[in-house]
This record gives C-alpha cells, sequence and structure tokens, in this order.
C-alpha cells in the first residue's frame, strides 16, 4: 500500500535513532492475550506528548524511552541494516487456497507476533479452507491483525491486497509473554514513508514493525529479538 507523500517520514539514522519529520501521532499500546497467552488485540494506552521531529531510540538502551538520548554512542550501537529492499512482490509466497480468498505471505517480514495463530489452528492450517464462509471471516481477521504485514490477502489472484484502515501513527508497543512484559516494536501504520540511513527508501506499507530493541537481525525492522532476550522496558 502506498500514500501520497504528506511531509511524514521517519528516516533511518546510521548506527542511531529513528528521526521523525513531520506531525506523526505517537501512542502507547499494550498486546492484549487470552488466559492461555493468545495474543488477540491491542489496547490503546493514550498518546505520547515528544514535541516537534523527535529522535526515537533504536538501539533499546536509552534512559528516555522511547526518545533517543544519546546512549547509541557511548555503547557503539551497530544499527547496520539488512533488511531486504524492493518490494514484497519479489519475496512473498501464495499459500495454496481454495476458493474466495488468495493468502499471501512474505516471511522476510515476521517478527512471530503471533496474531496468525492460536491453541487450535492457524492461518496456514486454514488457508485450504476458506471457501468456508467462517473460516474465510476467520482467516481475514487474523491476518489484518498482523502488525508487520507478512501475511495478506487477496479476493483473486489478479487483485491488489486488500487492507485494513489503519491512522497514520507510531504505536510504541508492549507484548505480553508467559514471563511478563516485555518491550515490543515500533508499530508503523497508514502509509508512513521511511528512508535507510543511505538515503534509499524502503517500500511504502500500511503495516510495518520497526526494531527498537536492538537486537534484531534484519534492521531497521522487527524479527521479534525483544521477545525471545524478554527485553524488558527498564532495561
Amino acid at each position: 500500500m502506498t500514500t501520497q507523500y504528506s511531509g511524514k517520514k521517519i528516516i533511518v539514522s546510521l548506527d542511531g535513532p529513528y528521526s521523525i519529520e513531520g506531525d506523526i501521532l505517537l501512542v502507547r499500546k499494550s498486546q492484549v492475550v487470552t488466559e492461555n497467552g493468545e495474543p488477540i488485540s491491542w489496547k490503546d494506552e493514550g498518546e505520547i506528548s515528544v514535541g516537534s521531529d523527535p529522535a526515537l531510540c533504536r538501539c533499546g538502551h536509552s534512559h528516555e524511552k522511547p526518545c533517543c538520548d544519546g546512549t547509541h554512542c557511548d555503547i557503539g550501537f551497530d544499527g547496520t541494516e539488512t533488511a531486504l529492499t524492493g518490494s514484497t512482490v519479489d519475496h512473498r509466497q501464495t499459500l495454496p487456497a481454495s476458493t474466495g480468498l488468495v493468502i499471501r505471505r512474505d516471511f522476510t517480514l515476521c517478527m512471530d507476533s503471533g496474531f496468525c495463530a492460536n491453541l487450535s489452528t492457524s492461518v496456514d492450517e486454514m488457508a485450504d479452507k476458506t471457501s468456508d464462509p467462517t473460516i474465510r471471516a476467520q482467516v481475514i481477521d487474523m491476518i489484518e491483525r498482523c502488525p508487520s504485514g507478512s501475511y495478506t490477502y487477496a479476493p483473486s489472484e489478479d487483485a491488489m491486497d486488500s487492507e485494513p484502515e489503519l491512522p497514520q501513527q507510531i504505536s510504541v508497543t508492549t507484548e505480553m509473554t508467559s514471563e511478563g512484559p516485555v518491550m515490543g516494536s515500533l508499530w508503523v501504520t497508514g502509509g508512513i514513508p521511511i528512508e535507510r540511513a543511505d538515503g534509499q527508501p524502503f517500500e511504502t506499507r500500511n503495516r510495518v514493525t520497526l526494531c527498537r530493541c536492538g537486537l534484531s537481525e534484519i534492521k531497521p525492522l522487527c524479527d521479534g529479538a525483544h521477545r525471545t532476550n524478554h527485553v524488558k522496558e527498564d532495561e
């Protein structure tokens, strides 16, 4: 999904923070899970006031999170960007499915958020059963809750991907694990342009998850490292 440039942009600084241009709303969201730990939605925790054109922490060690305090310089943060560039069309695969839905997935974007599955089933397991309206609706709901946009769907093979309507904003997320809350990603929604440190643009998409713990191996995108390393917000 692309949008007309509105003066809003996120610029990845070389081994430094995310520089924000334009009036982009910054909010907090916490993950809502079932009693079995299955993520099902996000809870709005309110807006964050950071002034104009803020710089958001990318190394994960700022004492003023979500804003940068310069700690990346003290710790010698290596923010080398390794995420694939180009269009997701070049990377994604089409899952086998019956009539009524075409499901596509770009594995390079996945950050293992868990919204695509529950204890009884998953998008992959239901992909070939989407001729059933009930199953199709469940699959669509799961795909639209995928924060990274790794999963997408379309009504037919030659149709454009259908995307949920999401506001132009950056969400500072907290995720829930069996060991308690951990730092989540920066969830960028609404088609905000993101520019690499070398000046090259990433594909503008409706849903993007950016690393803010500094541990991802696909920087600047999130790969779920905050979860596997149990990174706490105050660390």
